[in-house]
């Protein structure tokens, strides 16, 4: 039997009371990203949230983020990393990491942000030959295009050391993936690359429905 509250949007605002801790650099990111005709690409901060507790539980140092947009969930690591911590960010768009990179340094943690600018596939290939980088790396977060996800997961399964932490964003596709009449490239990447992990002996595997779908993975 199956068992699961429904989060009615009085629930919601309940848990948000009790629960979410926002900072301020994030609330103002948060609000300049939500005047954007794509803010809905930006994780919810409840979201952000979780992501941070996950990386403060695995005592994260060394962070790799696929996907950067206007820069939430790299803020909050950012803010979140020890001092001496180190995110690694990709993303193909200048426009979004200058926006990224600039909340972060008003929050006081650029220093922490090591930014690549260009085709994800080619950031990653870079990074895999550099040294210590393979094997290095406590989590790493997918949240970009769909199509390049099993691409950008072999990439993180190389850099993450055993134990480390892969989360990737948007599984569930808003219900998509469960629509055999929607055959678009991104929902078939989204359902490959679920089932792809399903059977790979490499991780444990754990799917979230929250937010958008969720799914963690630790790397054995």
């Amino acid at each position: 039997m199956r068992i699961q509250v429904s989060i009615t949007e009085e629930l919601q605002d309940y848990i948000a009371d009790v629960s979410l801790s926002e900072p301020a650099p994030l609330a103002e990111l948060r609000e300049e990203t939500s005047r954007l005709d794509e803010r809905n690409m930006q994780v919810s901060p409840e979201q952000g949230q979780f992501l941070s507790v996950l990386l403060r539980a695995i005592g994260a140092k060394r962070t790799l983020e696929v996907g950067v947009f206007t820069g939430y969930s790299l803020l909050r690591t950012a803010l979140t990393l020890p001092a001496d911590g180190r995110v690694t960010a990709c993303d193909i768009s200048d426009e979004w990491a200058r926006t990224a990179l600039g909340h972060c340094e008003r929050a006081g943690v650029a220093d922490k942000v090591d930014l690549r600018i260009g085709d994800a596939r080619q950031s990653l290939a870079a990074l895999v030959e550099e040294e210590g980088a393979a094997g290095g790396y406590d989590f790493v977060f997918l949240d970009a295009d769909k199509e390049g996800y099993e691409t950008y997961y072999e990439y993180a399964l190389t850099l993450l050391r055993p134990g480390g932490l892969l989360a990737a964003d948007n599984v569930l596709w808003s219900g998509r993936v469960i629509d055999e009449s929607v055959q678009d490239s991104e929902t078939r990447a989204l359902r490959s690359f679920n089932t792809k992990l399903r059977g790979d002996d490499r991780v444990d595997l754990c799917m979230l429905p929250f937010a958008d779908g969720l799914t963690l993975a630790v790397k054995r």
